[in-house]
């Protein structure tokens, strides 16, 4: 099962050009500055946008070859990045509204129930709230109850998080983590924020100037340092671990990788489940040999795969391997030439955070 999307579509200033074959289940994050597109793409996806090309859905025919379905008949889900809830209705009655559509496009028999969806996002106590009444966070986690009450196939959602402050936002993201792992349709989500899109994508777009410059798997794609787009402080890697002990005593935690171990704060995660673990570049240093006398704990072997310059001159990127897991260190040229971190150079990575992110 797969999304097939190609189209292309003129402006007067701007051109969207692209061709991507995706993921027929779980969440692509379409990432990027702002201007690239992305909004654009989404939009061609829902049929908002009339543009040259092809749309295939899982098997299902949604542009291309003399068919255009148009955006209402096209079984999908659209979250913006402001709720757009109708504002004189209750929540309860908004969601009464993406009930009654299922029902007027002959849903299918997998359709969630009104108290399916309201237990998946926590909206029992606001149900009879007007949405004055909603915090901005509340307002979104209606508005994808809304968009899921009408039996989507597919899901879009349009940095739904762009109008939250940072608090409100790290509430908001557990409830995203929890339609990842429970919903069985694929989300397409767009967002130009580094930290969205490692905590909850299994699989990065990346744009630039209207066109898909890289496309895979999140861990492979964040790894890569070939791109165009710089993340600057926000670059580094994501991949999946095992939590494997926790100390009480000292309130840590150690999970293994394909590579080894590391230890982290002990958040509560029992052992045994998987979680997902970020490492930014400028928390990893390089040495030649192995140092026990510092305070970083997590002291790991590595190879040096490439390097790549940075946006200021003085600093260079480094794509290193730890068994089968790929990190990402920065330091400055200085540093790189000194240490000779040419590719194929056996090193000791020393890492100063690590962050469990879901």
């Amino acid at each position: 099962m797969s999304i097939l999307a190609r189209f292309r579509l003129a402006y007067s200033d701007f051109t969207l050009d692209v061709d991507l074959d995706l993921p027929g289940s779980g969440v692509t994050a379409v990432f990027g500055r702002s201007g690239c597109g992305k909004t654009t793409l989404l939009r061609c996806i829902a049929g908002l946008e009339r543009s040259d090309g092809r749309l295939d859905v899982n098997g299902e025919l949604w542009q291309g070859g003399g068919t255009f379905v148009p955006t209402h008949r096209r079984p999908l889900g659209y979250v913006f990045q402001d709720a757009r809830l109708f504002a004189h209705l209750s929540v309860r009655r908004n969601l009464d509204y993406g009930a009654r559509r299922a029902l007027r496009r002959a849903a299918s028999a997998d359709s969630r129930s009104l108290d399916s969806v309201v237990e998946l996002l926590g909206l029992g106590p606001l149900l009879d709230r007007l949405p004055e009444r909603l915090s901005g966070g509340e307002q979104q986690r209606v508005a994808i109850a809304r968009a899921l009450l009408t039996a989507p196939r597919l899901l879009l959602m349009d940095e739904p998080l762009a109008s939250l402050d940072v608090t409100r936002k790290q509430e908001f993201l557990p409830w995203l983590e929890r339609l990842r792992d429970e919903l069985d349709i694929p989300v397409v989500y767009v967002s130009h924020a580094p930290d969205e899109v490692a905590r909850l994508a299994d699989h990065l777009v990346v744009m630039e100037g209207g066109r898909a410059v890289a496309q895979g798997p999140l861990a492979e794609t964040l790894a890569r340092i070939d791109l165009p787009i710089r993340l600057g402080e926000d670059a580094g890697a994501v991949f999946a671990a095992t939590v494997a002990e926790r100390d009480a005593e000292w309130h840590l935690a150690r999970v293994e990788f394909e590579g080894g171990e590391l230890w982290v704060r002990d958040s509560g995660v029992p052992v045994g489940r998987r979680v997902r673990v970020r490492i930014l570049a400028r928390d990893v240093s390089i040495a030649n040999s192995r140092h026990d006398d510092v305070s970083i704990m997590n002291l790991l072997p590595a190879t040096v795969i490439a390097h790549a310059g940075e946006d200021h001159p003085s600093a260079v990127l480094l794509q290193l391997r730890i068994g089968a897991t790929t990190l990402l260190a920065r330091l400055t040229r200085r540093s790189a030439q000194r240490l000779d971190l040419a590719p194929g150079r056996e090193v000791w990575v020393q890492i100063k955070a690590v962050a469990l992110i879901g």
